[in-house]
């Protein structure tokens, strides 16, 4: 349980976080972001809802932009769209702009995202919120989630996680191996992080350590 002096985590943060822990180091220590058309896609996608409003349509109310929070969890943040149904109960609802066909380490990070709103939802109306939903822009159809114990379990971890390098105020080191180059070709802060120079120096300061003749750079 979060502590009442601890700041809340992002609920995006969790999704950065299980894409790339440096990149959520990124934006969340360093509050870096550089735009590439992968964020400006997801921005069109979001316009609409980011828009704070109701709709109502065959008995489902549906909310956008809704705040949401987790006191016990320490999460903080909003959703896409919730929709109501005649007795309060919710369903998120998380668009994206790319398409349904993801590849599933890829779209687990969504699920994630997706799971941490629903707990919020649960602690916020006593409703269960058992499955919500995805909605990819490109594909313009839905992937309903099971919001499952493992991937709630998820959720705390990751919390636990990303306040733990809030906390020690450190970047996590750059994805390395067939991860980097799934991850790291569509990322917009790819420049900024250099994963290539970061794995090198890595490399050499692992060298380093049992090599004396092995140049570390200059020395702080």
């Amino acid at each position: 349980m979060a502590s009442l002096e601890e700041d809340p985590i992002p609920l995006s943060a969790l999704q950065h976080w299980a894409y790339c822990p440096r990149q959520c180091g990124l934006i969340h220590l360093d509050q870096a972001f550089d735009e590439n058309v992968h964020t400006l896609r997801g921005q069109a996608v979001h316009k609409r809802v980011d828009q704070p409003g109701v709709e109502t349509a065959k008995g489902v109310r549906v909310e956008h932009a809704l705040p949401l929070w987790h006191d016990g969890l320490g999460m903080l943040g909003k959703a896409d769209a919730v929709e109501f149904d005649k007795a309060g109960r919710p369903y998120p609802v998380e668009y994206k702009h790319g398409s349904r066909h993801k590849a599933a380490d890829i779209a687990a990070c969504d699920d994630l995202q997706l799971a941490a709103q629903a707990m919020c939802l649960e602690a916020m109306t006593g409703f269960a919120v058992p499955e919500g939903a995805i909605y990819y822009a490109s594909s313009k159809r839905r992937r309903v989630v099971a919001l499952d114990a493992a991937l709630r379990a998820q959720v705390e971890s990751v919390v636990g996680e990303v306040r733990r390098m809030l906390g020690a105020q450190r970047l996590p080191p750059p994805l390395s191996g067939e991860t980097a180059v799934q991850r790291c070709k569509g990322c917009s802060l790819r420049d900024r992080c250099q994963p290539q120079a970061g794995a090198a120096a890595l490399r050499r300061v692992a060298q380093g350590l049992f090599d004396p003749d092995v140049d570390l750079g200059p020395e702080g």
